[in-house]
């Protein structure tokens, strides 16, 4: 699940971008509107964090703004501002939740993970291609109703081809959807969850798209 975070405190960033990847969130952060609504545009995030008081923009028309682009996914609003009316106003801006500074660090990654479950479950908790499903709630894979384990990569690679069948995957995008930006990555990473994947999937269930990336057929 990938997690943009716009805050402009260096600090509490970087302690929340510590605590989301310990809990197996893939994190990016921004720390202005401008380039938030950058990284909405070409890298759309799973869920955003959003604190209000940036220093370009106001976080409230910053969110409006991702709503004009129509990117409707999971806002949580963590800011100073605690007023009932500034909730409200959040709130009726298209915030999802709003959870007010100083806060605890287990409190946001439950909230965040609440949001996980709305977002998986409007979306369809099974994702099924013939005799192979994906659960998004449990992260269960099963083929032939056999549940086989996942790791965490190998979850979130197969979820974004089945959910992009017949799309080709380039793997530029896969790296962005497993991995949060600054992140060492090794330059067959994506090649060696795919090789892993395809020992538990059946042959040519995933295949190669030879110099441009992966592909899963839905027919």
């Amino acid at each position: 699940m990938q997690v943009l975070l716009i805050e402009d405190d260096a600090q509490l960033a970087e302690a929340v971008v510590i605590a989301l990847k310990r809990d197996n969130f893939s994190v990016n952060h921004v720390s202005n509107g401008k380039h938030a609504l950058l990284a909405v545009e070409t890298s759309s995030p799973d869920i955003i964090v959003l604190d209000l008081g940036l220093p370009d923009i106001d976080g409230i028309d910053l969110l409006k703004k991702f709503r004009r682009l129509k990117f409707f996914n999971p806002t949580l609003i963590l800011t100073a501002r605690d007023s009932l009316q500034d909730k409200i106003k959040g709130l009726d801006s298209g915030a999802d939740d709003y959870l007010a500074k100083p806060f605890e660090m287990d409190e946001l990654l439950a909230r965040l993970r609440a949001l996980e479950r709305r977002l998986s479950s409007a979306s369809c908790a099974i994702i099924s291609i013939g005799d192979i499903s994906l659960d998004t709630n449990s992260h269960e894979l099963k083929i032939d109703e056999v549940t086989h384990d996942l790791c965490r990569r190998e979850y979130m690679l197969l979820k974004a081809l089945m959910e992009s069948g017949n799309k080709i995957q380039t793997r530029e995008v896969l790296e962005n959807k497993l991995y949060s930006w600054g992140e060492e990555i090794s330059s067959n990473a994506v090649e060696v969850h795919v090789h892993n994947l395809r020992k538990k999937l059946p042959q040519h269930f995933i295949q190669t798209v030879r110099g441009v990336g992966y592909v899963v057929k839905n027919s």
